[in-house]
C-alpha cells in the first residue's frame, strides 16, 4: 500500500494540478482534503487547458475514484458547473466522484461577507478570492455550519441557515450590505441539492476500504504550506490546513498510514494577494517571470506577485510537512536569464538568519547568485538532457533543503516532464 500526500510548498499556485495528474496515473483513489473553490488547479492535456477548483485533479485519470473530503468547503453551484464542464469534455464523473457527508457548504451570504470585507475601508485586507471560504470555515468553527449530511433533512438545514444568518446579520449591515432571508438562501441550496445528494457519502470509509485493500492513494492539498492557518505567514493565510498533516484531519486517515509527502515548488516564487514576500521583484525581471510563466490567477485572473526562489521558506515548508520528495515546476521559465538569484538567508532587525522568521516584515533577503542558461529545455525528458547550469540549479535545491527531486517540469503540458525518480517506489 502507498499513500502519497501532495502539497504546495510555497504560497499556492505551484502547479499542483499537473503534478497530481501525473502521480495519479497509477493511483486508484484521489482525495482532496482541504480548501474550496479558491484553489484553481490548471491541467493542460493535449494542448487544452482545464481548470478545476473543487473536483480532485485525478478526475482526468479514468481509472481513479475521486473523493472530496470533510476538510473541504464546497460551493454547490461551482461544483455543479465543474461537473457539467467535465462531462462536456467527455470526462465521466458518475460513479467516480464522491462528496463527504461532513464537508461544509458555502452559502450565498458567505460569499457576500467575503466581498464586503475585502471592499471595505478600515478592515485589514487579506487579498482573499472572495469565494466565501473564510466565512464558511468561521461558521464551521462556531458550530453553526451547514454540512452535506444536513441536506437530507431540509427542516434542520433551514434552522442552521437561520442561525448562520442571525450571527452574520450585524456584520453584513455594518459593512453596508443587505441581509438575505432564509428562503432565498435555501432556494440556492435546494437548486443543486438533488443533483449532488447522490454523490454524498462517508468518504472516510472509502479511504479506509482503499487502504485495507492495498490500493494506491493520493491526497491532494490546496493552496500552499506558507498559507497554512497555523504555519503560514499569519494573518495573511487561508482558513484551512495546507500542510501534509491536514490530510489526516481533512480526509480521516491516521498518520501511520501515509507513506510519502511530495512537495511542489516553482523554480522561482509567486504570491497572490497581501502579505510579506521578501524576494519579490518589482522590476523587469519580475515582469518577465510573470509573462513567461503566465502568472495570473486561475480563479481570479489577478496578476501574481513574482520573485526569486526562497530557500529558507522552502526548507521550513519541508520541515513542517515532512517533505521527502520535490516536484520542481516551471524550470523552463528561468531560461534566458544570465544570472539566477536564490535567497539563502535574511537580514532581520534581530540579526542575520538562515531560518524563516515568524514575522517576515522587515526581513531583507540574502542572495546566492547562480549562473543561468540560454538553451530552451521544453524537449528535455531526462535530467542529463538539461544544460549543466539547469542541472546544477536542481541539485542546489536538493542540497539546501535535504530532499530529492523526483520530478522536474519543463513546460505546462503533461508530456513536458522529467521523471527523475519513481515516486511510488
Amino acid at each position: 500500500m502507498s499513500s502519497i500526500v501532495i502539497v504546495g510548498a510555497q504560497w499556492g499556485d505551484e502547479g499542483k494540478g499537473k503534478v497530481v495528474d501525473l502521480v495519479t496515473e497509477r493511483a486508484e483513489l484521489v482525495v482532496r482534503y482541504a480548501g474550496g473553490p479558491n484553489a484553481g488547479h490548471t491541467l493542460v492535456v493535449g494542448g487544452e487547458k482545464l481548470i478545476v477548483r473543487l473536483v480532485p485533479s485525478g478526475i482526468l485519470q479514468p481509472h481513479s475514484v475521486c473523493a472530496m473530503a470533510q476538510g473541504m468547503v464546497i460551493d454547490p453551484a461551482v461544483l455543479v458547473g465543474e461537473i457539467a464542464a467535465l462531462t462536456q469534455r467527455g470526462i465521466k464523473t458518475s460513479g467516480r466522484l464522491f462528496i463527504s457527508d461532513r464537508a461544509h457548504i458555502i452559502l450565498p451570504h458567505h460569499i457576500l461577507i467575503d466581498g464586503l470585507r475585502e471592499g471595505s475601508t478600515g478592515v485589514q485586507k487579506l487579498g482573499t478570492t472572495k469565494k466565501g471560504i473564510g466565512p464558511c470555515y468561521e461558521d464551521k468553527a462556531a458550530r453553526r455550519g451547514l454540512r452535506f449530511a444536513d441536506l437530507a433533512d431540509l427542516g434542520r438545514a433551514r434552522a442552521l441557515v437561520a442561525r448562520s444568518l442571525e450571527a452574520w446579520a450585524p456584520t453584513i449591515s455594518a459593512l453596508g450590505g443587505a441581509v438575505p432571508d432564509v428562503a432565498s438562501v435555501m432556494e440556492s441550496v435546494e437548486t443543486h441539492a438533488a443533483q449532488l445528494l447522490p454523490l454524498v457519502t462517508d468518504t472516510s470509509i472509502l479511504v479506509d476500504d482503499a487502504q485495507r485493500a492495498g490500493k494506491r492513494m493520493v491526497f491532494e492539498g490546496a493552496q500552499g504550506i506558507l498559507l497554512d492557518l497555523d504555519h503560514g505567514t499569519y494573518p495573511f493565510v487561508t482558513s484551512s490546513s495546507a500542510v501534509a498533516g491536514g490530510a489526516c484531519t481533512g480526509a480521516g486517515i491516521g498518520p501511520t498510514r501515509l507513506t510519502r509527502v511530495v512537495g511542489i515548488t516553482k523554480a522561482y516564487a509567486t504570491r497572490v494577494g497581501e502579505g510579506p514576500f521578501p524576494t519579490e521583484l518589482n522590476d523587469e525581471v519580475g515582469e518577465r517571470l510573470r509573462q513567461r510563466g503566465v502568472e495570473f490567477g486561475s480563479v481570479t485572473g489577478r496578476p501574481r506577485r513574482t520573485g526569486w526562489l526562497d530557500i529558507p521558506a522552502l526548507r521550513y515548508a519541508a520541515r513542517v510537512s515532512g517533505v521527502d520528495a520535490w516536484a520542481i515546476t516551471k524550470l523552463d521559465v528561468l531560461t534566458g536569464l544570465e544570472t539566477i538569484e536564490v535567497c539563502t538567508g535574511y537580514e532581520t532587525p534581530a540579526g542575520k538568519t538562515t531560518e524563516l522568521p515568524a514575522a517576515l516584515e522587515g526581513a531583507r533577503p540574502v542572495y546566492t547568485s547562480l549562473p543561468g542558461w540560454t538553451e530552451e529545455i521544453g524537449s528535455a525528458r531526462r535530467l542529463e538532457e538539461l544544460p549543466k547550469n539547469a542541472r546544477d540549479f536542481v541539485r542546489f535545491i536538493e542540497e539546501k533543503t535535504n530532499a530529492e527531486a523526483y520530478l522536474v517540469s519543463v513546460g505546462p503540458g503533461r508530456e513536458e516532464t522529467i521523471a527523475v525518480r519513481d515516486v511510488w517506489g
